[in-house]
């Protein structure tokens, strides 16, 4: 089994945060993981994206034609995105900024107005781990138990206040 993820917004909206809690959730499964961050020429406000593979089996190639899932946190993203989630796939948009009038009948389309219920935080920027939650039930390799393992690796030794307030905005996307 794998799970195939393309991830994408501007710099700065914490795409590559997202991938990188994603493939620790892997490993400290371990299960096995390729990670590949894009970054567009600026660093904040330029384009950024990365692929995220969690297997239970060994990853013959990490290139992703066709993900199973993905979150896009902007338009451009988005308009770039939305043909590469293979039919029957799921794709979280952040609807707050990303018109979603151009559609797919094949994919379920997560539209989650998550900057507003990340402001509902009291943290805008939490947009993306909104998102996060609203795409966990679309995996099978990686559930909310194993996120939370990975972020207390990631950030919540250094700064248990941001764990907490990142587990928040991931179950208002679970809906919790």
């Amino acid at each position: 089994m794998m799970d195939k993820i393309l991830l994408a917004g501007f710099g700065g909206q914490g795409v590559m945060f997202i991938g990188k809690v994603l493939a620790y959730s892997g490993m400290l499964g371990e299960r096995e993981v390729c990670w590949i961050p894009s970054y567009g020429p600026e660093m904040r406000g330029g384009t950024a994206n990365c692929s995220v593979l969690i297997s239970d089996e060994e990853i013959n190639s990490p290139v992703i034609s066709q993900a199973d899932a993905g979150i896009v946190l902007n338009q451009p993203s988005y308009d770039k995105f939305l043909t590469r989630i293979k039919p029957g796939g799921t794709l979280v948009a952040n609807s707050s900024i990303v018109n979603i009038a151009q559609n797919r009948d094949d994919i379920n389309l997560i539209a989650v107005p998550a900057t507003e219920l990340a402001n509902e935080i009291g943290n805008a920027s939490l947009a993306n781990m909104v998102c996060l939650g609203a795409l966990l039930p679309a995996l099978t390799l990686i559930d909310m138990d194993s996120i939370k393992k990975a972020m207390d690796e990631v950030i919540g030794k250094k700064k248990p206040d941001l764990y907490e307030l990142n587990v928040a905005a991931i179950r208002k996307g679970l809906g919790k």
